[in-house]
This record gives structure tokens, C-alpha cells and sequence, in this order.
């Protein structure tokens, strides 16, 4: 490839079809040739073969992982611009040696937050069935439970832990917070009540997870912490599907020790089809939606264009 032939960019993962219209992508025709796909391919050989031809890859975020493996098996590939302030799914060591630079773009955390409360909301006063309830020609048909004067449990207390706490006691909730670093300094800072674990999983009527994913949180919450939880407690998992151990949450919801579940990771996504997360009359599933939104969009792509620009300004340089 020399410097006047067009890079070819390939944009996964657009479910959305919306990639090119959340941007303006004009100072890219004549030095790139950019094809967009709106399908996720997972199966390993399928997608090298889609990959093999691009100069560029732009991921969402962590929907399709870039391994060692896939890093080396792509000979063209010179840059991953990736969405997100970070990517735990690229292995960086890998793209170094191979001279792929990644970059990524700006991010907020505004999206999720509002999410983990549209789930809860619903969850809590059953919206979902009561809605189709009403579309198939009927009217009530459960109660719902006001949140007012309920314990709030925070699985972590970042930038997202944090700030559903702020929201929760705006509800007149009671917000208790519990994760393996967490200082009473920062719990008091937030105006969150530091617990040990065992209280947090014990009294929580509604847990809240937001917590990174790592080697420690990989199932924090198993069995021996959902059999903690009240039966009518529910659980919100908007951070990452493999904290939640999801074999011993479905026997918790269908034994009913839990009341309900909203979630909206999972330990592989797409979510399978026959999971049965899918049919659980007690879950509220979302397909991984918690920081899609226009104006993330809007950033993600804006700033994806942005680093494609100024990395090749820096090739040709």
C-alpha cells in the first residue's frame, strides 16, 4: 500500500446501521474505502476471512475481541480505532509486536447510569408484562413496589456506583455500598454507608452491580451470595455478565429465592438464543443497550474519524 492508495476501513458490529450517519466521515472519501458491517461475527475463520483485506478496523467497543491470535492472523491490519476510553478485549502486548497501533475515543458514563435506572424502574413496578398485558387486549395484572424507604446495594462504587447512588437516595432510598477496595473514606464521600459483603447481599432489596471485570470479580456473585439475598430482592447487572454467575442465578430465579432479575451483560454476546435468561418470566433482559445512545454515538464515531485522520496525516508526515 502506498501512501495515494485508499485504506480500507471495515466498521463492525454496527447493529444500528447508523455508523455512518452518526459522523461526518467526508474527510476520509478519497483516502479510504470503508465498509460497514451491521451483523456480529463470532465464529473464528468467518471472521478472519472478513478481516483479512483491512488496513483499519473499528471496533464497538468490546463486542468483537481483537486476541493474539486474531491480531496475528491479520497481515494488513495497521490500526484498530477503537470506541471506549479502553478495550479489555485487544490484546495490546500483541498489537505492538505486530505494529498495529490502537486508539480509542472519548466516553461518558451518562448512558449507563440513566440505563441501570430505567431497569430498575421497570423491574420494580413490572412494566414490561403490565405493558404487554395492555397490547394483548388486558389491563392489571401484578403489584408493584415503591422504592422508597428500600435498601439500594452497590456492588462497587466507581464513576457508575457512585453516581446510581446519588439517584438512589433522590428516590428516598437507603444506599449501602460493598466491593473489595472500597475505603470508608470514599463511601462517606459519596454519601453511601460502607457494609461487608455478606450485609450488602443480606439486606439489599434491589443490587446494583458495577464493578470491572477481572480475575477477582470473574463470579463474585455465585450461588453462596444470591442464597444471601432476601426472596424478594432483585438484582441489576449492567457492568459485565461473568461477575454474575449466570448458572446460579437462573436456579436462584426459578427456585424463586430471588424475586427478579435486569440485566443487560452476559457471559457471551450475542445472547444465545435458547438461553434461558430469554424466557425467565421474573428477568427483565436488554440486549447490551446500556451506553447506546445518539449522543455516545455521535462521540464514539466523531472521534473515530478524528484518530483514522490523524493517523494517517502521521503516516504520510
Amino acid at each position: 500500500m502506498t501512501t495515494s492508495t485508499p485504506i480500507k476501513i471495515a466498521v463492525l458490529d454496527d447493529y444500528q446501521n447508523v455508523a455512518l450517519s452518526m459522523a461526518d466521515w467526508s474527510p476520509l472519501d478519497a483516502r479510504a474505502e470503508i465498509t460497514v458491517f451491521n451483523d456480529h461475527m463470532a465464529e473464528r475463520g468467518a471472521l478472519l476471512a472478513r478481516l483479512r483485506p483491512f488496513d483499519v478496523v473499528c471496533a464497538m467497543r468490546e463486542r468483537t475481541p481483537f486476541s493474539r491470535d486474531i491480531i496475528e492472523s491479520l497481515p494488513n491490519l495497521k490500526l484498530i480505532a477503537s470506541t471506549g476510553a479502553a478495550n479489555a478485549s485487544i490484546d495490546l502486548d500483541a498489537a505492538s509486536e505486530r505494529g498495529v497501533e490502537v486508539r480509542h475515543t472519548g466516553y461518558t458514563s451518562t448512558p449507563t447510569i440513566e440505563f441501570t435506572w430505567a431497569l430498575i424502574l421497570a423491574s420494580m413496578r413490572n412494566i414490561p408484562p403490565e405493558n404487554r398485558s395492555l397490547k394483548e387486549g388486558g389491563w392489571q395484572i401484578a403489584l408493584g413496589t415503591e422504592l422508597a424507604g428500600k435498601t439500594l446495594g452497590l456492588l462497587g462504587l466507581g464513576r457508575v456506583g457512585s453516581a446510581v447512588g446519588v439517584i438512589g437516595r433522590a428516590f428516598r432510598m437507603n444506599v449501602i455500598a460493598w466491593s473489595q477496595n472500597l475505603t470508608r473514606e470514599r463511601a462517606e464521600e459519596k454519601g453511601v454507608q460502607l457494609v461487608d459483603k455478606d450485609t450488602l447481599f443480606g439486606t439489599s432489596d434491589v443490587l446494583s452491580v458495577h464493578l470491572r471485570l477481572s480475575e477477582r470479580t470473574h463470579h463474585l456473585v455465585g450461588a453462596r451470595e444470591l442464597a444471601q439475598m432476601k426472596p424478594t430482592s432483585r438484582i441489576v447487572n449492567t457492568s459485565r455478565g461473568p461477575i454474575v454467575d449466570s448458572a446460579a442465578l437462573v436456579d436462584a430465579l426459578k427456585s424463586g429465592k430471588l424475586a427478579g432479575a435486569a440485566i443487560d451483560v452476559y457471559d457471551e454476546e450475542p445472547l444465545a438464543v435458547n438461553d434461558p435468561l430469554r424466557s425467565l418470566p421474573n428477568v427483565l433482559a436488554t440486549p447490551h443497550i446500556g451506553y447506546v445512545s445518539e449522543d455516545l454515538y455521535r462521540t464514539f464515531y466523531g472521534d473515530t474519524v478524528r484518530n483514522i485522520v490523524e493517523w494517517l496525516d502521521a503516516r504520510k508526515a
